[in-house]
């Protein structure tokens, strides 16, 4: 049986990816920093997947294991492995990469002439190459050569809303039915592994961006409109209808930029658009405003959800009034135990506002900011 490593055990490795690997035949094995997760995966081997949606169903996944990630074991377990996964969030790769360099580096050592393939899935463009870069970073030339040659790194696109859930046993999770995963055909080493749910595309950047600007804008900026009027979860704020017709028009905006630059079908990508409102509108899941907010900095730089599509509409001569207005409401965002919101919030406090639009968002158009300066101050 083939091994496949998990980084981060968390709601979507176990929820999505790690499932995923499991249902397809892989000896799963888990790579967390919590050791009482650690220990659980060890001790239970088995967790139950809730899917909550219209009609609802259990998946048990049985048969897995898990290393503490900062631990001696995972570079043993990684020189082993045939594919890599993770689902740590975009910031904590260049934590994870010294490991996998480590493991990269006993490969080579030991002359291993498998083939491995990394991918990060994360909520981020290009993350999978990102990692490469963290990792060959801590790689000794020669092993640069060895892993060139051996190691992988295909980028992804991962769609699946995991929100955090409490069930009487912690390892248990909740998530939608719906779920996408489309992956980089052309950067895998070696044969292609054969992974359930696993889509190959060859033109990925299309996917990323059309679930950047879609899913990952309309759901931040439903959290951030809700946030301002108070509400709790996801599917409170979007069946506001005042939130619902704001985030539609906003997803319609980096719609039409994406229409442009792909050229997609007009009709079905506002069809799809349609679809992620559903999403959101599932009572089932209640997703967590601040957590689908945080990271508020992060979501506001320049390759991100909402400054990524408002430059591509801007590159097209497309308005972007609604964007302008997802972004005053982020810059609103916040939350005491949130790190980068509380900084947001400083920011913002320490500079004067116009001053922290430029320092955040690198926008350095004077019209486009004062156009959310007066978006801010009318929310």
């Amino acid at each position: 049986m083939e091994k496949a490593i998990q980084f981060g055990a968390g709601n979507i490795g176990r929820g999505f990816i790690g499932y995923l690997l499991n249902k397809s035949g892989y000896e799963v094995i888990f790579a967390d920093v919590f050791d009482n997760v650690v220990d659980q995966i060890n001790t239970d081997k088995e967790y139950t997947i809730f899917i909550k949606d219209v009609k609802n169903e259990e998946i048990k996944v049985r048969g897995i294991a898990a290393v503490n990630s900062t631990k001696e074991d995972i570079i043993n377990q990684i020189a082993d492995a045939s594919i890599i996964t993770t689902a740590v969030g975009p910031l904590n790769l260049k934590k994870i990469a010294p490991s996998i360099a480590k493991g990269i580096e006993k490969r080579f050592k030991e002359n291993k002439k498998a083939y491995l393939n990394i991918i990060a899935c994360e909520n981020a463009i290009k993350a999978s190459e990102s990692l490469q870069n963290f990792v060959y970073n801590n790689l000794s030339e020669s092993t640069k050569t060895y892993a060139d040659k051996y190691v992988g790194f295909p980028n992804c696109s991962v769609d699946r809303i995991v929100p955090p859930s409490k069930n009487a046993n912690p390892l248990d999770v909740s998530v939608e039915n719906y779920y996408e995963w489309n992956v980089e055909k052309s950067a895998f080493k070696g044969q292609i592994p054969q992974i359930y749910g696993m889509n190959l595309v060859d033109n990925l950047l299309a996917y990323i961006e059309r679930k950047l600007f879609t899913l990952n804008t309309g759901h931040a900026s439903t959290a951030y409109l809700g946030a301002l009027k108070g509400y709790t979860t996801i599917d409170q704020a979007i069946n506001d209808k005042t939130i619902e017709d704001k985030v539609r028009a906003i997803m319609q905006e980096s719609g039409q930029a994406l229409i442009k630059k792909f050229s997609f079908d007009k009709d079905q990508h506002f069809l799809y658009i349609e679809k992620i409102i559903k999403r959101f509108k599932n009572p089932y899941l209640k997703d967590d405003v601040k957590r689908v907010g945080r990271e508020p900095l992060r979501k506001l730089s320049i390759n991100e959800r909402f400054i990524k599509p408002l430059n591509t509409a801007l590159s097209y001569e497309l308005p972007v009034d609604n964007l302008l207005e997802g972004i005053a409401a982020a810059l609103h965002f916040t939350n005491e135990e949130d790190i980068q919101a509380l900084e947001m919030q400083n920011k913002i406090k320490d500079l004067g506002l116009k001053e922290a639009i430029k320092d955040i968002t690198e926008i350095s158009d004077e019209n486009l900011i004062e156009k959310i300066i007066k978006s801010y101050n009318s929310l």
